[in-house]
């Protein structure tokens, strides 16, 4: 079994590698907001999508972000308005769910962010696999 298991993480690791610098951005950028929004979850900020939003992207994906972010949190039925205590509701919400509950939305969150940074590139049924390997192999080893 752990045979197979780490020919699976060889196959991510290897589909990983070959991305186009675009699509890793876009599975950075869903994990880094995902944390971050993690990290407000119990404490609240002042300006929530400040604190979500990664600061060393550019202006552009910042904006562009800020009118995504909240858009996705809608759809998760997180939030019900797109300004910015949409954050605050969501990280609210998000407080109150079971442990394994709040887990399966952040995933969700992290992947429709990156599909979205992706400009749609990154499909679903990818996006599950590769941001868990970009969460567990990079991310992880930057903190």
């Amino acid at each position: 079994m752990k045979k197979i298991i780490n020919s699976i993480i060889n196959f991510i690791k290897n589909l990983f590698s070959n991305m186009s610098a675009d699509l890793k951005k876009a599975i950075e950028i869903g994990v880094i907001v995902t944390e971050n929004l993690k990290a407000i979850i119990d404490l609240p900020v002042v300006d929530a999508l400040t604190a979500v939003i990664p600061g060393e992207i550019d202006d552009k994906l910042k904006l562009w972000l800020r009118q995504a972010l909240p858009q996705i949190l809608i759809r998760l039925k997180l939030a019900v308005s797109d300004d910015e205590d949409a954050i605050i509701t969501a990280s609210v919400d998000l407080n109150k769910m079971d442990t394994d509950v709040r887990n399966a939305y952040l995933h969700s969150i992290s992947i429709l962010c990156a599909q979205a940074a992706s400009d749609n590139k990154l499909n679903w049924s990818d996006g599950v696999y590769l941001l868990e390997w970009y969460y567990k192999n990079k991310y992880k080893s930057l903190i």
